[in-house]
C-alpha cells in the first residue's frame, strides 16, 4: 500500500517519504527568498499550521479517498475495521476515566497512520491549487503553488489577492476532512511589496512576521542564512556549557572529549548547515566558535601561540 500511496503524492510533499526529509522544502524555500529578493520580485508566503491534526482527520472522508487513489478496496476494508470501535481511556486527576469511543484521527504510532495522513493533505493541498495558477514561477513553463511536509503547510505567491485566494480554499479544504487551520499559530511572510492588506481566514487576520522558524531552520525578510547561523551558534553554545563537567574531567582523554564535541555541539551548530547560503562571514563566525571551544577542551591559552590551523 505504501508504495500506491506514494506514487499519487505530488512532488511538493516531503513528509514521511523514502528519500525526502526537511532539507528538501529549507533549501528550496531559501532558494525562492533570495532569489525574489535579487530580483526584486514580490513574494508572499503563508506558514499554515493545523490543530491537532493527525487526531481529527475524518475517517468516513479517508475511506474515499484511499479508493480513489487506487488502493484495492480489500485493503481499505482490513484498514477501516481496525478503526471501528476503537476505544480509549484517560488519566485524569489520578484516575483512569471510563473508555470512550474515538471517531475521528489516525491512531499515533501506527507504521500505516503517515501514509494515510499524507493522503489527506495531498488531497487538501490538490483541491485547493486547481482552481488557478496562484503560485510562483518555478520554470519558464511550471508554477510552484506550495511547499509541505507533512501538515506543515506553506502556500506560496506574488500577489496579495492570489494568496489570500488560496488561503480561502485550503481553509475550505482542510475543513471538509475535519482539520481545522490554528490562525493565531499561522503566519504571513511578505517581500518586495507595498501592499499591506491582511491575509484573512473566516475574517480573523493573520499576523505578518519579519521572520519565521520552518521545520527548525530560521527564514527571515533579509533573506540569506545569517539569523540562522547566529541561533545555531547560540544552541551549540548551550550544548557546550552544558558539558562543562566533561570538558574539565581529567579521567577523559582529549581525543574522546573532542569525539563528544563533534557529536553534541558541532552536530547542534552544523544543522541543516547544507542549506546554508554560506560566505566568508558565515564561515569565520562559525570556526571562531569551534577554535574558541576547542583550545578551552584542550586548555590552550592565548600565550601559548598556535595557530589556528594549526588546531
Amino acid at each position: 500500500m505504501k508504495d500506491c500511496v506514494d506514487v499519487q503524492l505530488c512532488d511538493q510533499q516531503t513528509g514521511f517519504r523514502k528519500d525526502r526529509s526537511c532539507t528538501n522544502q529549507i533549501a528550496t524555500l531559501r532558494i525562492i527568498v533570495e532569489q525574489s529578493i535579487e530580483w526584486n520580485s514580490s513574494l508572499y508566503i503563508n506558514f499554515i499550521d493545523n490543530e491537532k491534526a493527525f487526531g481529527s482527520v475524518d475517517r468516513t472522508t479517508l475511506w474515499k479517498l484511499l479508493r480513489q487513489d487506487g488502493v484495492p478496496q480489500k485493503i481499505v476494508n482490513i484498514i477501516r475495521n481496525s478503526y471501528d470501535g476503537l476505544h480509549r481511556k484517560i488519566v485524569h486527576g489520578g484516575q483512569l476515566t471510563k473508555s470512550f469511543e474515538v471517531k475521528t484521527g489516525v491512531r499515533q504510532g501506527c507504521l500505516v497512520s503517515p501514509f494515510l495522513f499524507l493522503l489527506v493533505i495531498d488531497w487538501i493541498m490538490k483541491t485547493s491549487t486547481s482552481e488557478g495558477n496562484h503560485g510562483i514561477q518555478w520554470t519558464s513553463r511550471m508554477q510552484l503553488d506550495d511547499l509541505h511536509f507533512a501538515d506543515d503547510l506553506v502556500p506560496l505567491s506574488q500577489a496579495q489577492q492570489q494568496m489570500q485566494e488560496k488561503t480561502n480554499s485550503v481553509a475550505t479544504a482542510s475543513a471538509a476532512v475535519g482539520l481545522n487551520i490554528h490562525k493565531g499559530k499561522s503566519k504571513v511572510l511578505r517581500y518586495n511589496t507595498a501592499c499591506t492588506d491582511p491575509i484573512t481566514i473566516d475574517g480573523e487576520d493573520l499576523e505578518d512576521v519579519k521572520s519565521f522558524t520552518y521545520l527548525g531552520s530560521i527564514i527571515d525578510k533579509q533573506g540569506g542564512s545569517d539569523a540562522d547561523v547566529k541561533a545555531r551558534i547560540g544552541k551549540a553554545r548551550a550544548a557546550y556549557l552544558q558539558l562543562r563537567n566533561t570538558w574539565n574531567s581529567k579521567q577523559l582523554s582529549t581525543n574522546i572529549k573532542v569525539r563528544i564535541f563533534n557529536r553534541n555541539v558541532k552536530a547542534v551548530l552544523l544543522y541543516w548547515e547544507e542549506t546554508w547560503r554560506t560566505t566568508k562571514a558565515i564561515i569565520q563566525k562559525i570556526q571562531v566558535f569551534v577554535n574558541s571551544c576547542l583550545r578551552k577542551i584542550l586548555r590552550i591559552r592565548w600565550s601559548d601561540t598556535i595557530s589556528n590551523k594549526v588546531l
